[in-house]
């Protein structure tokens, strides 16, 4: 599938959506979008992680680990797809609430959670799919959230920065097929960082500190770009990648020259507000051709 196929345009008539909501404006934007499409939406949040902004929707409620109560809030509301979307945090085990139809996928979910990232994800799509819901990527049902192709923002990148950008695609690709990396940061062809576990902002964070390590050219100019695009295979229907004004303000505290990424394969969060930050700061957005 196309990451940038529209649902909009499928036979059929309109869907039943249901959105698991963790945080930031994404599920409201692709509850609005799904909407305006015609769709029905229901949207279940998670506890702790979803905002109030989804109380605008129909909605209901559930804790991390209360599987069957979520199923029950989609079928009860007549659900036939499920968009997950959603900044979370890592669960509080103290506050994790198990119930019976967590304790029946047991079983498949200790096997999910024994592989890496990719498995998992993987694992989540089966999960759903065997209780009768079809996973839908954001981009499916929102497709105008995704990046363009060109210069979006600030200045032409220079001869350096395209260097940056070409190294950083290339440690990308060689560390996709281990299950790591979305993003990394390269400065002058040195890789200052790649992201892991700890996600975008905690790679930005730390690159800053790392860029400061002495070399005076570093500290008096903006060096270095955040390349991001998703993993060789990587299950965009639940984690495909996303920027926004957060990750422009942090490239900007980091001292980098500008943003790279993968156009129509990554999810671009408000846009007039990022591409406002971007140009008041001098740094560029660059959507790149999928290699």
């Amino acid at each position: 599938m196309s990451a940038a196929h529209d649902i909009s345009a499928m036979p059929g008539g309109p869907l039943s959506i249901g959105i698991l909501a963790g945080g930031g404006a994404l599920p409201r934007l692709v509850a609005e979008s799904a909407i305006a499409d015609g769709h029905k939406v229901h949207i279940v949040g998670v506890e702790g992680e979803a905002g109030t902004n989804i109380s605008a929707f129909p909605h209901d409620w559930m804790k991390w680990g209360q599987v069957g109560r979520m199923f029950g809030h989609f079928h009860a509301a007549g659900c036939t797809d499920i968009v997950i979307i959603g900044s979370v945090k890592r669960p509080d085990l103290k506050k994790i609430r198990i119930d019976l139809g967590a304790i029946r996928s047991l079983p498949t979910l200790l096997g999910i959670l024994a592989g890496g990232d990719d498995a998992i994800l993987s694992g989540i799509v089966s999960v759903f799919e065997k209780n009768g819901l079809r996973i839908r990527g954001a981009h499916e049902i929102a497709p105008t959230l995704l990046a363009e192709e060109g210069l979006l923002a600030g200045p032409e990148p220079s001869e350096a920065d395209y260097a940056d950008i070409d190294k950083g695609m290339a440690v990308l690709k060689a560390l996709g097929g281990h299950d790591v990396g979305q993003g990394v940061v390269v400065a002058k062809r040195y890789v200052l960082g790649i992201e892991a576990a700890e996600g975008t902002d905690e790679l930005l964070r730390r690159s800053g500190d790392l860029r400061q390590w002495g070399n005076s050219w570093l500290q008096r100019k903006r060096v270095g770009v955040l390349v991001k695009t998703p993993k060789p295979g990587q299950e965009l229907r639940v984690d495909m990648p996303t920027v926004g004004p957060q990750t422009i303000r942090l490239i900007v505290d980091a001292g980098l020259s500008g943003l790279a990424i993968t156009a129509h394969r990554v999810l671009l969060v408000d846009r007039a507000e990022t591409y406002r930050i971007a140009n008041d700061a001098g740094v560029f957005i660059l959507g790149m051709n999928d290699p």
